[in-house]
Order: structure tokens, then sequence, then C-alpha cells
């Protein structure tokens, strides 16, 4: 990894943005990385603007490097204001955003936040977001750690494996 990629990586993670659980979340999306061991949950909470549903606030906890700490931080700030389908038009070097351009053995890090998105906001393959549920609600209250231990609901989805890994 080149020097100013890590300066970044290392400046974003100075100040993380929006890390923890969000408990009044509309949405949940957990993914998980067989190969490395890493795991990132998103929660998503919307509000009604100019008639639309937008993303009002979105905040995550990781079990991963730091490259992929950083992508989820700067990811739950760039997706904000918009609606579902707008943050799912997003690729996943969009989301790693000013961090810029990852080397091949880190663009699973931004692929691990970008399964996380989808999981939150397209669960069982639709392209709208889960209603909130006593049991997504539950979820979101719970320790990550727990919840990856003992899932009580949803799904988590496994990254396919990469040739970088």
């Amino acid at each position: 990894m080149n020097e100013d990629l890590q300066k970044r990586i290392e400046q974003a993670m100075r100040n993380p943005q929006n890390v923890g659980e969000l408990a009044d979340a509309d949405s949940v999306g957990t993914v998980g990385n067989s190969d490395c061991g890493e795991m990132l949950r998103l929660w998503v909470k919307f509000k009604e603007q100019n008639g639309k549903k937008v993303i009002d606030r979105a905040t995550f906890q990781s079990f991963g490097c730091e490259t992929a700490i950083a992508v989820a931080s700067l990811a739950t700030e760039l997706i904000r204001g918009k609606t579902a389908e707008e943050a799912l038009a997003l690729k996943t070097q969009d989301l790693a955003g000013e961090l810029g351009p990852l080397p091949p053995m880190k663009i699973h890090c931004a692929q691990l936040v970008e399964g996380a998105l989808r999981a939150a906001l397209e669960p069982a393959g639709k392209s709208s977001p889960l209603p909130p549920t006593s049991d997504h609600i539950q979820a979101a209250r719970s320790n990550l750690l727990d919840n990856f231990a003992k899932p009580k609901q949803g799904k988590i989805t496994f990254l396919p494996e990469s040739e970088n890994h």
C-alpha cells in the first residue's frame, strides 16, 4: 500500500464518523468475509425530505482492518441525504470516497462496506429497504459480537472469496 493512501487511512481512523449502533434504525445489514474474518454491520435510518424517503443517518460497527473502518466511516457520510436507490447505485470505488483508489489487496474492504449497504437496503433481493420490525430494532440494540456469535434474526451475507486475500 502506498504511503499517501496509508496517511489518508490513518487520518480517517483518527476521527471515524458514525461508529456504533443505531437503536431506531429502519434497516440493518450484516456481512462477513470468511477469508479474513472481517465482519461489518450497517444501520440505516430514513426520513421524509421533499416528498422522498432519504437516508437520514447511517452508522456501523466493524470487526475489520483499518481500511474497512475508514471506508465505512466515509461511506456513512456519503450516503446521507440519498434515497436507497441512489445509495445502491454507488460502486465500490465510490464508497472509498476521499481515500481514492484502493490497491487490489484492499478492495475487499470497500466490498465489505458495499455488501453491508446492499444487505441493509436490498433484503431478500428486494429493491426497497426493510420496514422496521421489533426483530430488527432488537438486533440493532444487541451487542454486535453477540449477534455475530448467535444471530437472532436476519441473515449474515458472506462475500465471495477473493483472489487477493
